[in-house]
């Protein structure tokens, strides 16, 4: 069997660059950042929003997310609830304004993670029940305070934030502007659909 050696001079060189440069690591794989979190592009008929998740603080709300993103769940969901100046809500309703079979059992709120509702971030939507959260999600399009936990009481829990926006706010503000009415017994309905044509990693 033939082996193959490397010169002399590259095994000094490597020895030598992990004792005077032991700190530098490997390149973060495509698709996640270097503090080791998911990078994740939406793709919507309006553009692409490409979002950052929070592994380190909101570890079940990530999970869950990327469970959704990896059945390939939310292609053919709509942004189905605009907002200006609040947020836009999408992930689990389709055209027809029905929910989307398929979805998974509620998780646990983890809005005391100390992550804020800040513009640019998303956050996990959910019924008046704190821990209902399966599939929807929304972005905010501004500082939305009211909706951080204060306290573990049904008004106090607020809606966990889990990821945020690092490229395509333009989208977002975009989708935020479009007009609205109301459709399937739904409010702040886009009148022209927004589809999310499909949500993968980077």
């Amino acid at each position: 069997m033939r082996q193959t050696l490397l010169p002399i001079a590259i095994l000094v060189a490597a020895l030598l660059s992990l004792i005077l440069f032991p700190h530098i690591k490997g390149k973060p794989s495509m698709n996640e950042t270097s503090n080791g979190n998911p990078v994740v592009v939406i793709e919507t008929s309006m553009g692409s929003i490409t979002i950052e998740l929070d592994m380190q603080n909101a570890p079940v709300s990530s999970e869950n997310f990327l469970a959704y993103v990896d059945d390939g769940y939310y292609a053919g969901t709509i942004f189905h609830r605009v907002i200006p100046n609040f947020m836009i809500q999408g992930g689990g309703i389709t055209e027809d304004m029905r929910d989307k079979p398929g979805g998974r059992a509620p998780i646990d709120n983890e809005a005391q993670n100390g992550l804020k509702n800040e513009r640019g971030t998303l956050a996990m939507a959910r019924t008046s029940d704190p821990h209902s959260a399966t599939s929807q999600f929304f972005i905010n399009h501004v500082d939305n305070d009211f909706l951080n936990f204060t306290s573990e009481s049904m008004q106090g829990w607020g809606y966990a934030v889990f990821a945020r926006v690092v490229d395509g706010m333009d989208v977002v503000d975009a989708i935020a502007q479009v007009p609205t009415g109301n459709k399937g017994g739904h409010q702040n309905v886009p009148l022209e659909a927004i589809e999310i044509t499909g949500i993968s990693r980077q």
